[in-house]
């Protein structure tokens, strides 16, 4: 707001800095300055698409739906491509619809020859009368606003009708009323607009859709519901094997989003049906669960996703349905993984393997499994969930799996410092690659050798160095001790004589001893 007002003195009038400011009174609930502001926008170019709009905007949130529509129309005309005209327009026309009713429920009777000129005559004069009847306090009390109903002002609020009995609780307390904020705000002004915003949410609300309009939405639903409840089993199957098609569509279309939703919508369905009319409606809620799950990892919600997935894995434990435990096993791993959370992955995939019913799946299973490991620095059950991978990948022919797998166990033997047999295995995944023609695959591969070799060359040449050093100082101690004095080479001669000796008179008394135990037993 205050970049706007800042803005609007630079450049006064500027079209784009009054819709900018009556964009903020609008979500300040200020419907009357966001009016003005757009109207201002409008006064020079009338054909102005965002003035439109924010006029149109705010004319339908101080609940004048018609003059709303007139303005989402004239923008809609002028710029058909953008998709918020049309999306106001319906939004118009269905708060006027709820308003008034549909033209169909409106039933128009003939009971009387009167026209309308005549009727519009005899309203003046009733009008009149009633006017010079009317006595100072009638006058007043017409002014005055209605009582509201308490139960319909908590239909229409819902959860904020708690927050307003609150603030209306607060009024009561004198002593908190008199005090103020440390920014000098009084405490009364704030609960006070803060009622008065409700009360224009509610007013807004009332004429978006009146209560009479819920009331018949309500008995719409009721009806739809009992005659869905009448579905044949053909048309159950034919609507439940349709939904999922059309959420595997759109998540392989990358409409993740629309995925989700769909899925949500038939799963609120399904529940509301019968298990007589969906016998195997329990697989089908944790398959619907297992699919909003995939949708929602697309879209980078991974608490949500874990948590489907995890409804998908209780309701596959409680019907017993192996299938679908494997399923979610499978999903629950790859969310981990995406994480970090590298050990929960490999102990949820680690169950899964037994159920792995195909050489193809065991591969795709033990290689995630390895590569967990590896990310958790611990090369050596790397290295061998990579060789079951490979073997797997063997089994079934499968070179691009056979490619992977390699890499896998390479890249766990480099780490182990096995740099031969690293360099042979990214070899041999070089050739995988080339055969399935993956050019990206081939480029990495060839980086990662060529950073294998040189730290096979390095590690060969600090070993080379230190084999030197070592001989080094061999040969410094031999020239020392040929530099000694005889004598003290003669002394040191002796003394290890002498050793000699006392461990040969030890060695023979053993063997004696272990001699005369010998015949011994023999004669025994």
């Amino acid at each position: 707001m205050y970049a706007a007002f800042q803005a609007l003195k630079l450049r006064a009038e500027d079209k784009h800095c009054l819709v900018a400011r009556s964009k903020c009174y609008l979500r300040l609930g200020d419907t009357e300055n966001s009016l003005k502001d757009a109207e201002a926008s409008l006064q020079n170019d009338k054909t102005f698409s965002k003035g439109l709009y924010q006029k149109a905007e705010t004319l339908y949130t101080m609940g004048d739906f018609e003059f709303a529509l007139v303005f989402y129309h004239r923008g809609y005309r002028l710029r058909p491509e953008l998709q918020k005209f049309r999306l106001g327009i319906q939004k118009s026309q269905e708060a006027i619809v709820n308003c008034i009713g549909s033209p169909s429920s409106v039933k128009l009777e003939n009971k009387e020859d009167l026209c309308f000129i005549s009727r519009q005559a005899e309203s003046k004069k009733a009008n009149q009368k009633l006017q010079i009847k009317l006595t100072k306090d009638q006058k007043w009390t017409k002014k005055q606003e209605p009582q509201r109903n308490p139960k319909v002002e908590r239909q229409l609020l819902g959860e904020l009708y708690a927050d307003k009995a609150y603030l209306e609780k607060l009024l009561k307390d004198e002593d908190l009323m008199k005090s103020s904020t440390k920014q000098g705000i009084k405490v009364a002004d704030m609960v006070l607009s803060g009622i008065a915003y409700l009360d224009t949410r509610t007013e807004f609300w009332q004429q978006q859709k009146p209560i009479y309009a819920r009331v018949r939405e309500r008995k719409l639903r009721q009806q739809r519901w009992i005659r869905d409840k009448k579905r044949k089993p053909a048309e159950v199957a034919r609507y439940i094997v349709k939904s999922m098609e059309d959420i595997d569509m759109l998540l392989t279309g990358g409409s993740s989003e629309e995925s989700c939703k769909k899925a949500e919508h038939v799963l609120k369905t399904i529940q509301g049906w019968s298990d007589d009319e969906v016998p195997n409606k329990n697989e089908l809620i944790g398959n619907l669960h297992s699919c909003i799950g995939n949708a929602q990892l697309e879209m980078g919600q991974m608490e949500a996703a874990l948590q489907s997935h995890k409804m998908d894995l209780e309701f596959a434990r409680q019907n017993n349905l192996p299938d679908a435990i494997s399923r979610a096993l499978d999903n629950i791993g790859r969310v981990y993984a995406r994480i970090g959370k590298f050990q929960e992955a490999i102990d949820t995939w680690e169950e899964k393997i037994p159920m792995a019913k195909s050489s193809l799946e065991k591969t795709w299973l033990f290689h995630e499994i390895g590569r967990c490991y590896l990310e958790l620095d611990k090369a050596e059950a790397a290295r061998n969930y990579g060789e079951k991978s490979l073997q797997s990948a063997d089994e079934e022919g499968d070179v691009e799996w056979q490619l992977h797998a390699s890499v896998l166990v390479a890249q766990a033997q480099e780490k182990l410092k096995d740099y031969q047999s690293a360099i042979m295995n990214f070899e041999k995944a070089l050739e995988k690659a080339k055969l399935v023609h993956d050019d990206a695959a081939q480029k990495a591969i060839i980086i990662i050798m060529i950073s294998a070799m040189k730290t096979q060359t390095m590690t060969t040449v600090r070993r080379t160095g230190r084999e030197r050093k070592a001989s080094k100082a061999q040969r410094i101690e031999m020239k020392r001790k040929m530099k000694m004095p005889r004598t003290i080479r003669s002394k040191e001669a002796i003394k290890s004589m002498r050793v000699k000796k006392r461990r040969a008179k030890e060695m023979m008394k053993k063997a004696k001893e272990t001699a005369t135990r010998a015949k011994k037993t023999k004669k025994k």
